[in-house]
């Protein structure tokens, strides 16, 4: 059985990176077959569908995400170091699985609305919900500014880390680390020079 379980994770990754490169609806279930080195019908074996596949491939990065997220803001620290690390993380995924992040930033707002990725809408909710704790418990301790929203906040902050992933590149003349130092020093001191 290990042998099926890895030919299905090989698929799944030459997926990923097809329909992270094409989009979801330019790449066909034959574009992944003949990637694969497999017959389209043996696809199936493996996938009832290529809506099947997506959903394999978001599922596993919204329950990785999310568990990452969790286990942050049940550590140790205030709520302004929780914020940094949910940042630090966020960045550090995009460099560590690009192709999945594209494929959620560019799928996940057509495939919410789709019967079997309700998961997606549950998940984005429990992360925004994750990460509003952190602003408004932080607002409230006087980490953070009470005169700013936080839901505004909240969506500034993650439109601006997650959308990275359209033109970071790893092995460029930033890492994961010194685009995340950069961005917190902005978000913490603003641009503005003393």
């Amino acid at each position: 059985m290990g042998d099926g379980t890895g030919r299905r994770d090989e698929i799944i990754a030459i997926a990923t990176g097809l329909i992270a490169s094409r989009g979801y609806s330019s790449t066909t279930v034959r574009d992944i077959a003949d990637a694969a080195g497999i017959l389209s019908g043996s696809l199936y074996h493996h996938f009832s569908s290529k809506e099947a596949v997506l959903q394999e491939i978001l599922r596993t990065f919204m329950d990785d995400t999310l568990s990452a997220f969790e286990r942050i803001v049940a550590g140790e620290g205030g709520y302004r170091e929780h914020l940094d690390r949910l940042i630090e993380h966020a960045f550090l995924t995009i460099e560590q699985r690009p192709d999945e992040v594209s494929i959620y930033q560019n799928e996940t707002g057509f495939m919410m609305t789709q019967p079997g990725f309700e998961f997606l809408a549950e998940g984005a909710a429990r992360i925004e919900e994750l990460w509003l704790e952190q602003i408004v418990a932080g607002q409230r301790d006087g980490a953070f500014r009470e005169s700013i929203d936080p839901r505004l906040a909240f969506r500034f902050i993650r439109d601006a880390v997650w959308s990275t992933v359209f033109w970071y590149r790893p092995g460029g003349s930033h890492t994961a680390a010194s685009v995340s130092a950069n961005y917190l020093e902005l978000l913490h001191a603003g641009l503005l020079a003393d």
